[in-house]
């Protein structure tokens, strides 16, 4: 899945540009591949002038969340002899294979394919100091079995470091002339809506905030116990121009659409430079993401704790706090912001409003008859159309 796309910034291009620590061979290593946009330069600049000691630093930029997947799975092929077939028997010097990284930005939505297909390896809370100052939200997030299902008994398999959500945002301008505006998933069935919204087109996403809408959990299992759910689907199609989980925003824009469902990551960046949209939480509740840090699978043993310390730096408050504001999304940790440290048009959303939060839900991975099941009735809806 393509999930979500980030704009280049100029830090996130600075950071693809320079930071490879200098040092020499005996010195710690530590080699990142990040999502593009997701941790600004200056961020990796204090983390080296944090350390007692030289140490060699490699951070790379990946350009979305299925580039960054699909790394893993080329290392782990790496490792296991499977992908390079007879360019692996050449001379040493003409093949030479990527290196496995220590750390690597995963979304939340592949970890349990990532856990089940051993992709990734867990980590060790232990080392860990900033672990014990999450809270048990993010932490139950990944803590997982080995085929990826939540589990209070399972093990740790990723750090969370940014989190954002689905929310609603819209043209003020076509709303001037009604005595109501969009506060809830319940507005998107409202009959001055009809074609007049662009979605997500994604079955999770859009029979979740159905599903919310009735009272129900973005992960129920059982769909054919919902009465009305189809129903309100197909009403809510009826309500809907334009399917897409990257260019929703678009029609949006040139007024094709007054409202559209999608992703704070890219919304928080387009409200910049369009002045007329609005953004806001639904009050019911919602679906949120996170980013998280994992440790690919290396048949090399990792004798430095390097990767632990920066993970713990970027679970400080202030660091916690910088990367929040700069990159326009939410800290696991909570740190202290200041409403007058957010701009105006992101206030709703970065500002944590704990009753939303609440009442808000990951989208956890179900068994793979419950997601057909998803994936069949939405493919049904859309077929009205």
């Amino acid at each position: 899945m393509q999930r979500r796309f980030f704009l280049v910034t100029a830090s996130s291009f600075a950071l693809s540009q320079l930071l490879v620590g200098c040092g020499g061979n005996n010195q710690e290593t530590l080699k990142v591949w990040l999502l593009n946009g997701s941790i600004p330069g200056q961020i990796v600049n204090k983390f080296t002038q944090s350390l007692q000691q030289k140490v060699n630093l490699n951070f790379s930029v990946g350009g979305d969340l299925g580039e960054l997947y699909k790394k893993l799975h080329k290392w782990h092929s790496q490792i296991n002899n499977k992908e390079e077939g007879w360019l692996s028997s050449l001379p040493f010097g003409l093949f030479s294979p990527s290196p496995v990284a220590d750390l690597v930005t995963l979304g939340d939505y592949w970890l349990a394919a990532a856990i089940e297909q051993k992709l990734i390896q867990p980590l060790d809370t232990g080392k860990m100091e900033q672990w014990s100052a999450l809270d048990k939200k993010w932490q139950e997030l990944v803590k997982r079995n080995d085929k990826g299902f939540s589990d209070p008994n399972g093990k740790i398999w990723a750090a969370p470091y940014r989190w954002g959500s689905t929310v609603i945002i819209y043209d003020r301008d076509k709303f001037k002339d009604f005595d109501w505006k969009p506060q809830d998933w319940s507005d998107l069935w409202r009959p001055e809506l009809r074609s007049r919204i662009s979605v997500l087109d994604r079955s999770r996403e859009v029979i979740g905030l159905t599903l919310k809408k009735l009272g129900k959990s973005y992960n129920t299992q059982k769909l054919t116990e919902v009465t009305q759910l189809e129903s309100e689907l197909r009403a809510l199609n009826k309500q809907v121009k334009f399917y897409s989980s990257d260019r929703y925003i678009e029609p949006l824009i040139i007024g094709d659409t007054w409202l559209a469902v999608g992703w704070s990551s890219d919304i928080l960046h387009s409200i910049t430079r369009y002045p007329q949209l609005t953004v806001v939480s639904p009050a019911s509740g919602t679906a949120l993401w996170a980013d998280l840090w994992v440790n690919p699978t290396n048949k090399k043993e990792n004798k430095t704790n390097l990767f632990y310390k920066w993970i713990d730096f970027c679970l400080q408050s202030e660091i916690a706090k910088q990367i929040s504001l700069l990159t326009k999304t939410n800290s696991p940790i909570n740190p202290q912001i200041s409403a007058s440290d957010i701009p105006e048009p992101f206030n709703k959303i970065l500002a944590n409003n704990l009753s939303i939060l609440d009442q808000s839900e990951f989208l956890l991975p179900l068994p793979p008859q419950i997601t057909q099941e998803y994936d069949s009735l939405f493919a049904k809806i859309k077929g009205d159309l």
